[in-house]
């Protein structure tokens, strides 16, 4: 099969990602094998490739906002009939047992695992998966307008929940890529004021078309103090920026894998008076379910922009540019 690998990480214009041709994987115990039909392009991929994210091992391939097909069942597997669509997200395993995992909080097991990190991901023809982590997906959506929810929208809504927006709150959202265009759209449903604060003028015309309230530029103050805010572009100078715009009280939440270092901040000025600074680590299959629902009950825009598979390198190359507006995602056919 066709496929793509992270061969040696650096810079996009060093070449990171290869084209492969690999066997056809086979599913083991309790996985299913998944024909994929369209994959999302995600900022995680990118810092693999480039080596933000050391690798875990040796020419993984990435992608984990996979859309797809059942085609073949493991032993032990019987749960998903062939030709189910599903959904093959970032978190691949957890092990139910740590004090996390008990708790309920997977997304911080101490033996978890990762699509496109621990395990060959979405940027080839097919891809296994455990097949308790999958989620079942509309069998007549769109796989392009489909993808993206696996990460992007996931992790915005693991986000807004760390954010603890209030009721009818202002929400400041820092970044305006892939999950900051649907948890922004997520919010407002939810009757919240969202400003929106990013460098890219295209960014700034979409966010207003999707219904915030303003749209700025990422170092300038919002018009209003927020009640929370969300971290979306992976650079640490942004920290103290969000932090000063919360009102008394307030919570920033961090969504990245990956940031940039944090300068140092002043007490009175970013934390005192009970301001909050959250990170946010992967989700719970909980998470996943929830927002699922909420996306086949609200009309959400999913911005995206088609590759085929054999243009993968370039909408990896197009994100690290910042040439794509909303979600570059791959299409098998």
């Amino acid at each position: 099969m066709t496929a793509w690998v992270v061969r040696q990480p650096g810079p996009m214009p060093s070449g990171p990602l290869v084209r492969a041709t690999l066997p056809v994987p086979v599913p083991g115990s309790a996985e299913v094998l998944v024909e994929v039909e369209a994959c999302g392009v995600c900022r995680t991929d990118l810092h693999l490739a480039e080596g933000d994210l050391p690798p875990r091992r040796p020419e993984t391939v990435p992608g984990h906002e996979v859309v797809g097909r059942v085609v073949a069942n493991g032993p032990g597997t019987d749960q998903l009939v062939p030709g189910s669509r599903v959904g093959v997200p970032w978190l691949r395993y957890t092990c139910g047992v740590c004090r996390f995992c008990r708790r309920g909080s997977e997304n911080l097991c101490v033996a978890s695992r990762y699509t496109g990190w621990d395990a060959d991901g979405g940027y080839a023809e097919y891809v296994t998966a455990p097949a308790d982590f999958v989620y079942l997906l509309p069998a007549d959506g769109d796989p392009e307008k489909l993808a993206p929810l696996l990460c992007a929208g996931i992790i915005g809504y693991r986000a807004l929940l760390r954010a603890e927006l209030p009721q009818g709150g202002r929400l400041g959202i820092y970044g305006f890529g892939a999950s900051a265009h649907l948890t922004a759209q997520v919010a407002i449903a939810r009757g919240a004021t969202v400003h929106v604060l990013t460098r890219s003028e295209p960014a700034r015309r979409l966010a207003l078309e999707l219904g915030a309230a303003s749209a700025g530029n990422s170092a300038d103050p919002p018009p209003e103090p927020l009640d929370a805010a969300i971290l979306f572009a992976p650079i640490g100078d942004l920290v103290p920026v969000a932090l000063a715009a919360l009102d008394r009280g307030g919570t920033l939440a961090i969504a990245g894998i990956y940031l940039t270092d944090i300068p140092a901040l002043d007490y009175q000025r970013h934390l005192f008076q009970e301001r909050t600074l959250r990170s946010v680590t992967a989700n719970t299959r909980a998470d996943g379910r929830a927002f699922l629902d909420i996306a086949a009950r609200t009309p959400l825009r999913v911005s995206t922009t088609a590759y085929g598979l054999d243009r993968a390198d370039q909408a990896l190359a197009d994100l690290a540019a910042d040439r794509v507006d909303g979600v570059a995602v791959l299409r098998m056919r």
